[in-house]
């Protein structure tokens, strides 16, 4: 049975008897964001998410997987599980995440395809947070604002970041895009 983001976010909040005034003070979300997020009401970034799995002491994974498994993880092509829909507004477009390690036990990475769904504006808000992002481009064209330099890659460019710098990646041209991405958050 699959649960929603939100429904997880609670589940594990709750399981450690956290309340939501004391999430909102230690990982500096709001709480009605949080509140938000749990009612399953908003969209959020990537950026709350490791905000909150890091004050829970849990790995972002926890909130995208349903199982575990401590051996490996096959996804045969096509087979990605859409795990969850980010964005910061729909100006700068959704992003669906499809997990490719989805149940696996233990990991230390998260590897996604993610498609980036075209921008109605450019009303570009960028997050950071602790750890390192790879973004390999599958088709379409992306742009990643990284601090004060924006790039732009093609079908087959790769990028390597650290994402404590402030970032945003988008649809270059205004037609969708897909990419790997494997994000790295420590605990």
């Amino acid at each position: 049975m699959s649960t929603t983001l939100g429904e997880k976010v609670r589940h594990v909040r709750e399981s450690r008897s956290v309340s939501i005034q004391e999430l909102c003070e230690k990982s500096g979300i709001p709480v009605e964001v949080i509140e938000k997020i749990e009612a399953g009401e908003l969209v959020t970034s990537l950026t709350p998410l490791i905000k909150i799995a890091r004050t829970l002491g849990v790995r972002l994974g926890t909130f995208l997987d349903d199982q575990e498994s401590l051996g490996p993880v096959v996804t045969k092509s096509g087979a990605e599980a859409r795990v969850v829909r980010v964005g910061n507004t729909v100006q700068t477009g959704a992003m669906d995440f499809f997990s490719l390690a989805q149940g696996k036990a233990g990991r230390h990475m998260e590897p996604f395809v993610i498609r980036i769904e075209a921008a109605s504006g450019e009303d570009v808000r960028p997050s950071s947070h602790e750890g390192e992002e790879f973004i390999h481009v599958l088709e379409g064209s992306v742009e990643i604002s990284y601090g004060r330099e924006t790039y732009r890659l093609e079908q087959g460019d790769s990028i390597y970041y650290d994402s404590i710098v402030q970032h945003h990646v988008h649809s270059a041209d205004g037609r969708p895009a897909r990419i790997l991405a494997v994000v790295y958050a420590p605990l």
